[in-house]
């Protein structure tokens, strides 16, 4: 699984160097590609429309020169060269409230365009969101069949996988559910696009913004959609209001408004190993660029905390052998979602009282028996004190990994709070 970061709010489109820095600063490795900030939204809605008084002429005519893209992503390409690798890149898209009815030819050659330039610079996914604009629902799928399996056979001799993506729509001002919001809709387009292109070349990209304004379960989202899903991108949206926040940073009553236990419940059951995408454009942009790199350090710890929760499973199985340090609430939890499947060799604890005694069927044992451990043991800490108890056990010269348990997003809770031992 990888983790990068989407470029709005960081990488300005003209001079790309300040930001790629940043995003290197920050621990990012990988970056998303979007040809949108060519040839944005609200260039698209004003396209061939006389410029009123205080109106902004188009930055780089993109939209009358689809061409522009790929230059413009070879320019970022050798900003970017031995420092970031591309992850997901994203076509231009129209306003979720456009009337325009004039521009699905244009949105294909600007797709084609972003295929082109996919593949000759190695980027793997394409996001291409589905045409709406004029567009009765119920021929909604007869149009964008012929839309995306024409994409999909200059995809094909690209390299390139297009995804679709969840969308949500514009009503009088409210958005409701779109096209592909419902999984079962989402799965059966890929499915019919994949079959009768003859090939594997379309994915899902699944939207935890659009997820949150809909009022959609992430998990089950991502559960229906199985080995379709290729990319999440990890938003979170600010009321009502569409944008980009840094997960788990727009809380109420103490709690995020994204239900990120259900995402992580779910793409963990799912299997998923394919990219994280974090967007945090508003975030990025209403901080000082004299602190954006303090964000962008924050928003990778994110992205690995999403990506360690998603693993987790996996994580214990390349374990060849396992000790608990905790014999509490936590160390329970394991025992009941991951103690029949992955046994550790005992729990180990730093209270004298519990020493010789037994919990959940593990003998609690003193913080010196972990020296008598063969060198490929990992040391679970199942204790909400990690810094703390890593500290001791690096002071005390163990060669054993050292990981952390945390029973948050568990399967099944065991009451009684995380932490313990």
């Amino acid at each position: 699984m990888n983790v990068s970061c989407a470029p709005g709010g960081i990488v300005g489109w003209n001079r790309p160097g300040q930001g790629i820095s940043d995003l290197c600063r920050g621990g990012f490795s990988r970056m998303a590609l979007d040809l949108g900030e060519l040839c944005g939204p609200e260039e698209l809605e004003n396209l061939g429309k006389p410029l009123r008084d205080g109106d902004r002429p188009l930055r780089r005519p993109a939209a009358q020169e689809p061409a522009l893209l790929g230059q413009y992503a070879r320019e970022l390409a050798e900003a970017c060269q031995g420092k970031l690798e591309w992850s997901v890149a994203r076509a231009p898209y129209l306003r979720r409230d456009t009337k325009r009815t004039d521009l699905n030819g244009l949105l294909e050659e600007l797709a084609a365009e972003g295929i082109r330039a996919c593949g000759e610079l190695g980027c793997p996914f394409l996001l291409v969101r589905p045409l709406f604009a004029g567009v009765e629902r119920g021929a909604a799928w007869a149009v964008n069949r012929d839309f995306y399996l024409r994409l999909g056979a200059q995809a094909s001799r690209a390299g390139v996988t297009i995804l679709l993506e969840n969308q949500c729509r514009d009503h009088n001002g409210h958005l409701l559910r779109g096209l592909c919001s419902d999984p079962a809709e989402a799965a059966r387009w890929v499915d019919r696009l994949n079959g009768e292109l003859g090939e594997e070349r379309f994915g899902f990209c699944l939207n935890t913004g659009v997820c949150r304004i809909c009022g959609q379960d992430m998990g089950s989202f991502a559960l229906q959609l199985g080995d379709r899903l290729k990319a999440v991108i990890l938003r979170e949206w600010a009321g009502q209001r569409e944008s980009s926040v840094l997960p788990c940073t727009t809380p109420a009553r103490d709690q995020s408004q994204s239900a990120w236990i259900s995402l992580i419940r779910g793409l963990r059951e799912a299997g998923f190993d394919g990219e994280l995408v974090l967007e945090l454009t508003d975030t990025a942009a209403a901080f000082s660029p004299l602190l954006r790199p303090a964000v962008l350090t924050l928003a990778h710890q994110v992205g690995e905390y999403f990506k360690w929760q998603i693993q987790l499973e996996e994580t214990l199985k390349n374990c060849p052998s396992i000790v608990l340090f905790g014999a509490g609430n936590m160390c329970r939890n394991y025992m009941r979602c991951y103690g029949e499947r992955y046994r550790p060799l005992f729990a180990c604890s730093n209270s004298p009282a519990s020493w010789g005694s037994r919990f959940c069927g593990l003998e609690v044992r003193p913080p010196e028996a972990l020296r008598d451990l063969p060198p490929d043991c990992v040391i679970l800490l199942c204790n909400i004190y990690y810094r703390e108890v890593e500290d001791q056990l690096r002071e005390m010269g163990l060669p054993n990994r050292i990981a952390c348990f945390n029973d948050e997003y568990m399967p099944s809770f065991q009451s009684g709070g995380p932490g313990g031992g």
